[in-house]
Order: structure tokens, then sequence, then C-alpha cells
């Protein structure tokens, strides 16, 4: 992983772990159902974010170094599958 992708993942996750500390404040003292679950959808939201980041940067690293080395054959047959 790309080292400004990496910090920027470790930020949001960072993030996130605050929000489900939050979610737990929250079931422990009782709160309205519906601002846990808009809470629960506000964390998933932000782990969707993250992970299209780590996609991204897969593709754009990992993905097009497999491509490079293999032989234009493979590549093709690869994707239409």
């Amino acid at each position: 992983m790309h080292a400004t992708a990496k910090a920027s993942c470790l930020r949001r996750l960072s993030r996130i772990e605050g929000q489900v500390r939050g979610l737990s404040r929250m079931v422990e003292d009782d709160r309205y159902c519906i601002d846990i679950i808009t809470q629960i959808s506000a964390v998933r939201a932000a782990l969707r974010r993250v992970e299209q980041e780590v996609l991204r940067d897969h593709i754009g690293h990992c993905v097009k170094r497999r491509c490079r080395a293999m032989t234009p054959a493979p590549k093709i047959g690869r994707f239409r599958s």
C-alpha cells in the first residue's frame, strides 16, 4: 500500500473506531433506537470509503504491477472471465 493511502486509511479507521466506541455508549445509555441506527449507517458509510480507498490503491499498485508481469494472452483471459 502506498504511504499516502495507508496514512489516509489509518486516519479514517481511527475515526471509525471512535464512532464505534460512541455507538457502544449510546447502547449502554439506552439512546433512542433511530439515533443508534443513524450512527450505524454513518459507520458503514465510513467503512465503505476506506474499502474504496484500499481497492483504488490495490488496482493502481498491485494489479497494475501484476498485469505488467503477465504475458498479453493471460491478461485478456483474466479480464474476460
